[in-house]
């Protein structure tokens, strides 16, 4: 299981990449697993301020559909675009090309709220 140890991470299994005051979201490596097969990426709310804990979309994988929970308060700023036609980005790279959205960090102290990847870690292996 590839656990970036450079990122931050929920217990709702998304991930967070740090830039400046812009957070990089997706979902994890071990989410993509248990997911199976993504066939859709659904985020409705680009230009948007999301609160912490709130959905910003979903994912749709052949046997279930999974709320994305955001993990710290932003503007939605960018989509990856990538998903429209090639959902199983989130299969292949969950790290990488498979990332959902961009977000204008609205408080930067809510990331100290997040699981390091030895937290996350203890977290999926029970």
């Amino acid at each position: 299981m590839n656990i970036p140890s450079e990122l931050k991470y929920t217990k709702d299994h998304e991930w967070v990449k740090v830039d400046g005051d812009t957070a990089t979201i997706g979902i994890t490596d071990f989410a993509q697993s248990e997911l199976g097969d993504i066939v859709y990426v659904d985020v409705d709310t680009l230009d948007d301020t999301v609160e912490q804990e709130e959905v910003f979309g979903s994912v749709e994988a052949v046997k279930t559909v999974s709320d994305l929970i955001m993990p710290v308060t932003g503007e939605v700023v960018e989509f990856n675009e990538g998903l429209e036609d090639e959902p199983e980005l989130v299969n292949k790279d969950p790290y990488g090309d498979g990332w959902m959205i961009k977000v204008a960090i609205s408080d930067a102290s809510q990331l100290d709220d997040l699981l390091d990847a030895g937290a996350y870690e203890a977290l999926i292996k029970g």
